[in-house]
């Protein structure tokens, strides 16, 4: 299987994004997070702690074929993964850690009972809205151990140490989930108000995973769980907008060194703007919003969602209007919304229209154009 590689300023603009788990590039609220979860646990079960923190460039062996995904498995298209080269990538859970930490864990005499602790940066092609970014942070919190196999009760109850740690006083229930890296799996949500929110998915070490990585599944057997981090702490804050966990304003940045919950610095007016496109048939929301976030860079921070109102086929149109976007053979028109807000300033006019523009630039592929300042092109 053939996938597009990420160009070099692609590639360039990733790595050079602060990894806000990792104390060594400033403190954030996540990691403390990180350690009430890794404290609690072990505290819990009495055992030690591998932390792990790799380069976010990862083998697709690791990545994938070590996880037990399947050779075709949707997962491993560039329209979901960001591929550095066939065989390498960015990594797009930090499960990806995982199989190197069981293979050090094969290499060692000393460990018998052990949590491995893996938080860091991961990269996805995903849409544009308030609650998902394309660098999302997560933590795998996975226990291996020798002696009588762990089981789903075990499961539940690190589920129960888990939530309470972190969201303290709030409900969660489990449901039944297939993961390729466990067995009997759940998907774990919280209660918030009359809805539940995914924080993370979690079942038991796959058998085959502990045994490719040297681990005699005989010996040893798992407790598996990926959580993700800025929905927690977006959950813990009252915090309805992911940019504000990255945002530079000194009201807001302040804020995102503690638990406590945030309190709003400011409702700034969103502006909307309405793009009407041609694309080729079938592209999804996540490759329109990697391409914005390609596009604009760092700008990439005032933009508060992009979102499809509605798609149309050429067969659809009539032929002027499939001419005045210049829509081709293998095409569709997409009315495409959206929002620019700040999280800190009001954006100029000026602005906007430039920003519409390069959003404009990046997702239309019509061969008639409408500017925000110089009419159709």
């Amino acid at each position: 299987m053939s996938h597009a590689p990420l160009t070099w300023p692609a590639l360039r603009h990733a790595l050079s994004l602060r990894d806000l788990t990792d104390p060594s590039q400033g403190p954030h609220a996540l990691q403390l997070l990180v350690d009430s979860l890794s404290t609690t646990l072990i505290d819990a079960w009495r055992c030690r702690a591998i932390h792990r923190r790799d380069a976010p460039i990862v083998s697709v062996a690791d990545n994938y074929d070590r996880l037990q995904y399947a050779a075709a498995s949707v997962a491993r298209e560039s329209r979901y993964t960001r591929y550095v080269s066939e065989d390498v990538m960015l990594r797009s859970h930090t499960s990806a850690m995982i199989p190197s930490a069981l293979r050090a864990l094969a290499r060692t005499t000393e460990l018998d009972d052990a949590l491995i602790v893996a938080p860091g940066i991961t990269y996805r092609r995903d849409s544009i809205d308030r609650l998902h970014t394309g660098e999302p942070h997560q933590v795998d919190l996975w226990r291996i151990r020798v002696g009588a196999p762990l089981s789903r009760d075990d499961l539940r109850a690190m589920v129960a140490c888990v939530v309470d740690a972190v969201l303290p006083g709030v409900e969660h229930v489990v449901s039944d989930a297939t993961h390729p890296y466990t067995l009997a799996g759940l998907q774990i949500d919280v209660k918030v108000g009359e809805r539940l929110v995914e924080i993370g998915e979690c079942g038991l070490a796959h058998p085959e995973v502990l045994r490719d990585a040297g681990l005699d599944p005989a010996r040893w057997s798992g407790l598996a769980m990926g959580l993700g981090l800025d929905r927690l702490l977006m959950l813990r804050k009252g915090i309805d907008d992911i940019r504000l966990l990255r945002a530079t304003d000194a009201r807001v940045a302040s804020q995102m060194l503690d638990l406590t919950p945030y309190r709003p610095v400011s409702t700034m007016p969103p502006v909307r703007r309405d793009l009407s496109i041609a694309v080729a048939t079938g592209t999804t929301d996540e490759d329109l919003g990697d391409r914005v976030r390609s596009a604009l860079r760092d700008d990439a921070e005032l933009v508060e969602s992009v979102a499809v109102v509605e798609r149309t086929p050429a067969s659809a149109l009539s032929e002027l209007a499939r001419a005045r976007i210049g829509l081709g053979e293998g095409q569709e028109n997409v009315l495409l919304r959206v929002v620019l807000r700040a999280v800190d300033r009001t954006l100029t006019h000026a602005e906007c229209n430039r920003l519409r523009d390069a959003i404009y630039a990046a997702v239309h592929e019509g061969s008639a154009a409408q500017w925000a300042s110089r009419g159709a092109a």
